[in-house]
């Protein structure tokens, strides 16, 4: 079989790729080795925080208004909704990263306020804070729904032309002078490029990237008082609060169809493992005494044992940022989503689209050059 594009790996990225290489024109074909919109990698899990003014790199900004423009686009021809803009908070003390990094982008053009220690306090009375404590308000930011937005845009792909091959593993990529060929077990597909967006196996596909894989279960809450609507998405919007002891708190409440969401960054995850062989257990001492005692001390209004949980993983690389662009003449990569990557997805299927045909970026990518180690 011959095409021009193959896109390896339908998750975030790459279902984002195969759209908008599709709404192009390309001859693209798509391969995933799960079912389209799984549970087995990095982009599941019901939602997914949603920022405008990212703390992790001013220049991401951009990235974050494109993947807005582009799934309010989409929403408007399917009906769905793959973001909802509650608003969210960037909690910690005046040189926190989330505080910090929330001021640089409003630098550069988001839309934020900030709140004092007793603006906080008044206006979310669910937090524990510890003195000092201040924030910044992004009310462009909110949350998206992950397994429906990767469904839809590998659907929105194939409506405009695309081929997708699900439940197919690429056992290996063969990239020559003149083409590149994607092997699987029942088809060989020859192409012009190919963009691998395999999650936590891209480093399994492409030796050398500084990308390494991160086990990070994800939890759900409910309020001590059944009856609370303290809780509630539109009373407790996303937020990330980095602590006094440096360790990080991220989430957002519930609402119909999930329940309160709290994750804990800086604890003892694994890392370094075999993506193949993740540990889909989920372990009440190691995995959740940590989490637990963190969200009794910061949120008194939950109740601190998790109702759910599921594993998933991550991709982080030294720097904490994504690598996407070129990596030579027939590859083109887009991974290591260092655990914020959902958000930017449509934006970073765009500018991979825009790569593969040789456009003008419609933002600097330079910082997220995948060359830059």
């Amino acid at each position: 079989m011959r095409t021009d594009v193959v896109v390896v790996g339908l998750g975030a990225f790459g279902s984002a790729a195969l759209w908008r290489l599709a709404a192009r024109g390309v001859r693209v074909v798509g391969i995933e080795r799960q079912a389209i919109g799984h549970a087995f990698g990095s982009s599941h899990g019901t939602t997914r925080l949603f920022r405008v003014a990212c703390m992790e790199h001013p220049g991401l900004t951009e990235l974050a208004r494109k993947s807005l423009a582009l799934w309010t686009e989409l929403g408007e021809r399917t009906g769905e909704t793959y973001v909802r803009q509650t608003g969210s908070l960037n909690v910690g003390s005046p040189t926190s990263a989330p505080v910090t990094g929330a001021r640089k982008a409003a630098a550069i053009g988001a839309s934020t306020s900030d709140l004092s220690h007793q603006e906080l306090r008044t206006r979310f009375p669910q937090y524990n804070l510890e003195p000092g404590d201040v924030a910044v308000w992004d009310p462009g930011a909110g949350i998206c729904y992950a397994e429906p937005t990767v469904r839809a845009q590998v659907a929105e792909a194939r409506r405009l032309g695309a081929t997708v091959y699900p439940h197919t593993m690429v056992t290996e990529i063969d990239v020559r002078a003149d083409e590149v060929i994607v092997r699987t077990p029942t088809v060989d597909i020859a192409a012009e490029q190919v963009v691998v967006c395999a999650g936590a196996w891209i480093g399994k596909l492409v030796p050398g990237l500084p990308a390494t894989p991160r086990r990070t279960p994800l939890f759900w809450f409910q309020p001590a008082d059944p009856e609370s609507e303290a809780f509630r998405l539109a009373n407790f919007p996303s937020f990330i609060w980095e602590l006094a002891d440096g360790r990080g708190l991220w989430g957002h409440g519930s609402d119909d169809g999930f329940g309160v969401k709290v994750g804990l960054d800086g604890g003892s995850h694994r890392t370094g493992f075999d993506p193949d062989e993740l540990d889909r257990y989920i372990h009440p001492v190691a995995d959740i005494a940590e989490l637990a005692a963190a969200v009794g001390r910061a949120f008194p209004g939950l109740d601190p044992a998790p109702v759910k949980a599921i594993p998933c993983m991550v991709t982080d690389t030294p720097d904490g940022q994504f690598l996407v662009g070129r990596y030579d003449e027939r590859l083109v990569i887009a991974g290591g989503d260092n655990g914020h990557g959902f958000k930017h997805c449509a934006g970073i299927g765009e500018l991979l689209a825009q790569v593969t045909t040789k456009e003008t970026p419609f933002a600097d990518a330079s910082f997220v050059d995948p060359h830059r180690f």
